[in-house]
């Protein structure tokens, strides 16, 4: 297959890019900043059209991964760049799929499990879950995730592509041994002691091993039958705490140091990112991928965290 990821120079682009290369497939990523890697990288500008538009022309799939790190404060210039950076990639990549002779038969357009409520009394999958952004339990300034998230999927709504089966991908947290990455960044609080609860510790944590994100990708790109929307994350959500407690054992950590809403909030703001990626309760289940058969090598924590601790420790240093 020939496959095309725009924006996919990031973590989780990498992840998806060197596993389709590794298997042999053609994979052209589109960057706004080109660098050398196995596979081909192209030029664009994640705005408009241009040359990158032949390399759609006979490709058999694109996955749109492109958007603004969220990993930021919410800035008047960093939420019109987070929101900007997804609705208009996805706009110019429905022009682009329209306007070439041979479009993809398939569309995987990135989206994210956040765009579900706050809540702790059950889970979301597809059918049920319940759309955030009107929780009473909920800072008022968490809405601006949800709005984002809506647009962006209503950007691939609008794409005209009648011969494109398209598919949101309401991604958790991708888990991955990779330096710099979400599973780098929690381990490193659980080896300096710090990996104990925020907050409460009730906010549940939504997340997929990345043998099971990249599983689920290559299942939905061969399950021709299906589209819409699909929760890509593990079977079994846990709450913070117990979450970090699992990450803790699996590393040989005896202590995991709590920190408070306000030391959260002190801390974030030293570190220029938001308290809502630690504090919101994100319960998300692939309702979808379960009741179509789709088998998970890593459905709970415990084992997944086992497991990427013990290939984080294989890694050079």
């Amino acid at each position: 297959m020939k496959i095309v990821i725009p924006g996919g120079s990031g973590q989780v682009g990498t992840i998806l890019a060197r596993a389709f290369h590794n298997d042999g497939h053609e994979v052209v990523v589109l960057s706004r900043k080109p660098e050398q890697a196995p596979w081909s990288v192209v030029m664009w500008d994640a705005v408009s059209l241009g040359q990158w538009i032949s390399e759609l022309d006979g490709a058999d799939v694109v996955i749109n991964l492109a958007g603004r790190n969220v990993n930021c404060r919410y800035t008047p210039a960093n939420k019109k760049a987070i929101l900007e950076s997804r609705v208009n990639s996805t706009r110019v990549v429905g022009v682009a799929i329209r306007r070439v002779s041979r479009p993809p038969h398939t569309w995987l357009q990135s989206s994210t499990a956040t765009i579900y409520a706050h809540r702790y009394d059950a889970a979301n999958d597809e059918a049920g879950g319940i759309i955030g952004g009107s929780e009473a339990n909920a800072p008022a300034h968490w809405r601006f995730s949800i709005d984002v998230a809506q647009a962006w999927e209503r950007a691939l709504d609008e794409a005209v592509v009648p011969h494109t089966r398209k598919i949101k991908l309401r991604s958790a947290m991708i888990m991955s041994p990779d330096r710099g990455g979400i599973f780098d960044t929690l381990l490193r609080l659980v080896r300096f002691g710090l990996g104990g609860r925020a907050g409460d510790g009730r906010q549940y944590v939504s997340w997929l091993h990345e043998v099971d994100f990249l599983s689920s990708v290559s299942w939905l790109i061969a399950r021709r039958d299906i589209d819409g929307v699909v929760n890509l994350a593990a079977p079994n959500p846990l709450p913070y705490a117990e979450f970090m407690r699992a990450l803790r054992a699996a590393w040989g950590m005896p202590i995991g140091l709590p920190a408070t809403q306000w030391m959260l909030e002190i801390g974030t703001l030293l570190l220029q990112t938001e308290t809502e990626l630690v504090l919101k309760s994100r319960r998300v289940v692939p309702g979808r991928l379960l009741d179509q058969g789709f088998s998970f090598a890593f459905p709970t924590w415990p084992e997944a965290a086992q497991d990427l601790v013990t290939r984080w420790r294989a890694l050079p240093a």
